[in-house]
């Protein structure tokens, strides 16, 4: 489950070792999206007598991590596995939220588990959720990325183009096919008569009633602040359609969706010109996953809408496009899509030119109580002070990168393993003398690694920097660092 992978085969390989270690001949592996009606399907899904799911029992799942839910007693045998009976076991998230619940049955020995039994389930359900997680997390970053570079290489052509219709024909198609909505409009605003006029769509027709009596100074009404998302600006049907002056929808609709799912919302992009003057509108609806768009998806119809607008002023302004495709937009750092083509490059040079570099991994200690405690937003921010500590703690050709959620990489050039272990004290001083209230009593443990003298490949010097890094995090306490060939080396800082 460490080596990660694609989110199917992970589940799949949950299921068989449930099934071949733990001894179970039924195993069903359910995962959430929001919305009750979703849970509720999932744990009628699973082998065994399908329950009706309550807040009650989702919370007791959560505190005791696994129990039995009987079908029925043996008078014989209290013991005994009944036909009915079912095992749900909770997969948590990082954050100790209900990544999903795997239920198993038919036991091979036909009992009911013990106490021992349902502890090693749960350890090893707290371990597949930690995969399971991560490998979400590297799919929606995977699906982020191949839309910025499809939107890029769309935008490549928008300034090629000098047709007003095929720019924004362009537009719709682009947003479409990268970004998942199933239907996008371009309208532009006539300078003439302020009417907002469509120009291009995918999905609807340009005929719509409501776009052809609306106007730029009724469209603004759109754009509240607090409609406000990454640039991005999105509404409720009704709220929608009450600032247009337009008739209300069935008052029952939303009662039948989940919370966070698409609901006739509007998602309304505006683009503008030079002084914020409004040259258009861009409208995307029906998305594919039928959820409302997280802020990666917002960023990027924003950056594309930015674009389009650019190139309808015979602009180009791809820069953001560009860094957003190789750094991570919290932390402005390098992202691991650059972090792996980095380090396949050094180890390449390496071996040409017998030169030497040192790999650091650095992973943040008690962040998750962090967020716990003072919520995501203070995480945020003391990961971008983190990068920020880490970028100051670097020479000139050396890079850091942020590779996970509280993981850090650090490429250092020319560099061997004692530099690299230099740099995590530098590093850990300047956390230690950062006096900022967000880091007391944070820690960070590093896993440091040399090519070629402790591997001369990119994965063993992962892999030997990684070891080294969960090393020192069993091992250490306060400041601390390991080696890469293995010798755990601790530091107080000093």
């Amino acid at each position: 489950m460490r080596e990660g992978g694609e989110l199917p085969q992970l589940l799949e390989a949950v299921a068989r070792t449930i099934g071949g270690s733990l001894g179970y001949r039924a195993v069903a592996i359910d995962l959430f999206r929001p919305g009750p009606e979703d849970v509720r399907a999932a744990f009628g899904s699973g082998p065994g007598r399908a329950g009706e799911w309550t807040p009650a029992l989702r919370d007791q799942l959560l505190r005791r991590g696994a129990f039995v839910v009987p079908g029925g007693e043996s008078p014989d045998d209290p013991d005994a596995w009944r036909p009915g009976d079912a095992l749900l076991v909770a997969m948590r998230s990082a954050d100790g939220t209900l990544l999903g619940i795997i239920s198993a049955g038919e036991p091979v020995n036909g009992r009911r588990p013990g106490g021992e039994e349902l502890d090693v389930f749960v350890a090893f359900a707290d371990h597949a959720a930690l995969a399971v997680e991560a490998a979400e997390e590297g799919a929606t970053a995977a699906r982020h990325r191949r839309a910025l570079e499809e939107l890029l290489a769309v935008s490549s052509r928008l300034t090629g183009e000098p047709a007003v219709e095929e720019i924004l024909r362009l537009v719709c198609g682009g947003i479409r096919g990268a970004l998942g909505f199933r239907n996008v409009r371009a309208a532009l605003v006539d300078p003439a008569t302020g009417r907002v006029v469509p120009h291009a769509t995918v999905g609807w027709s340009l005929a719509d009633p409501v776009l052809h009596r609306l106007f730029a100074a009724d469209a603004g009404s759109l754009l509240g602040p607090r409609f406000r998302r990454e640039g991005c600006y999105l509404l409720t049907g009704a709220e929608a359609r009450a600032r247009l002056g337009l008739e209300p929808p069935d008052p029952d609709a939303g009662a039948r969706r989940g919370a966070g799912e698409w609901d006739g919302h509007w998602l309304v992009v505006p683009l503008r010109g030079p002084d914020d003057v409004l040259l258009g509108l861009i409208w995307a609806d029906g998305p594919d996953d039928g959820l409302l768009p997280s802020g990666d998806r917002l960023q990027a119809l924003r950056i594309f809408a930015n674009h389009a607008a650019a190139a309808l002023v015979s602009g180009r302004h791809l820069d953001r496009l560009r860094f957003l495709a190789d750094h991570d937009p919290l932390t402005r750092l390098l992202n691991r899509r650059a972090f792996v083509d980095r380090l396949e490059g050094e180890v390449a040079r390496t071996a040409r030119y017998g030169r030497s570099f040192g790999l650091v991994l650095a992973d943040l200690d008690g962040f998750k109580q962090l967020n716990d405690r003072h919520g995501h937003a203070a995480g945020d921010e003391v990961l971008q002070r983190l990068a920020s500590l880490l970028v100051r703690a670097l020479r000139r050709p050396d890079d850091a990168f942020r590779i996970g959620g509280d993981e850090f990489a650090l490429l250092l050039a020319e560099a061997s393993e004692d530099d690299a272990r230099a740099v995590a004290r530098r590093t850990a001083r300047l956390l230690a003398e950062a006096g900022d209230d967000r880091l007391a009593g944070l820690t960070v443990s590093f896993g440091c690694a040399a090519c070629p003298d402790d591997a001369a490949d990119p994965d063993t010097l992962v892999r030997l920097a990684d070891a080294a890094l969960y090393e020192a995090k069993r091992t250490g306490a306060g400041l601390r660092f390991a080696a890469g060939r293995g010798s755990s080396r601790r530091s107080d800082g000093g």
